[in-house]
């Protein structure tokens, strides 16, 4: 079965954003960004909130961009050409390799998981990994820690009432001094 993961960049005190919104600071340098072109190979679909699609949608086109190098190119393919499933109430369509929702967050893992093929499930933006969460959904955390206090903002990990073991699978440290966590959930 495909796992479901949330990966995302986090700061050192629990946030993928500021308090002002901004996540300047998550600039991948060239080793962070090559690990992250690995990692979205491994995917088979990616589920995204509104905001976060919205961010991405610069990637649908950038390969029309002039000033991209071949590690961005090489990104710009894979995310393009990975499937993604948008959850929004305020759109009326979408762009690229992407649907919106037509179910709920647990009918559409449940369908992406009964279709044929490979690839984890990803999630991505903190609204949504909350309620995939809150169900239980989500097989492995995937944080990549960056060494920076933000004070506030969006946190990474979902707030709510209930106790999640977890198994520590990898860690790596990067050169710049961030470090990816990648855990499991424990059932």
């Amino acid at each position: 079965m495909r796992d479901v993961t949330y990966a995302m960049s986090v700061s050192l005190d629990g946030y993928i954003v500021g308090p002002d919104g901004g996540f300047d600071w998550t600039v991948p340098d060239e080793e962070v960004f090559r690990f992250w072109t690995d990692e979205t190979r491994q995917l088979g679909a990616h589920l995204l909130g509104r905001r976060l699609y919205e961010a991405m949608l610069y990637w649908e086109a950038a390969d029309q961009d002039p000033s991209l190098d071949d590690a961005q190119l090489e990104w710009t393919a894979l995310w393009k050409s990975l499937p993604k499933v948008v959850f929004s109430t305020t759109l009326s369509a979408v762009q690229g390799n992407a649907r919106l929702a037509t179910g709920s967050l647990a009918e559409e893992i449940e369908r992406l998981r009964a279709e044929p093929g490979e690839g984890d499930i990803a999630i991505g933006g903190a609204t949504l990994a909350a309620e995939a969460a809150a169900s239980g959904l989500i097989d492995e955390y995937r944080a990549m820690v960056y060494p920076v206090l933000v004070g506030g903002g969006i946190p990474f990990f979902p707030q709510h009432e209930r106790r999640v073991d977890l198994e520590l699978v990898e860690t790596r440290t990067f050169n710049s001094r961030v470090v990816y966590l990648r855990h499991r959930v424990t059932r």
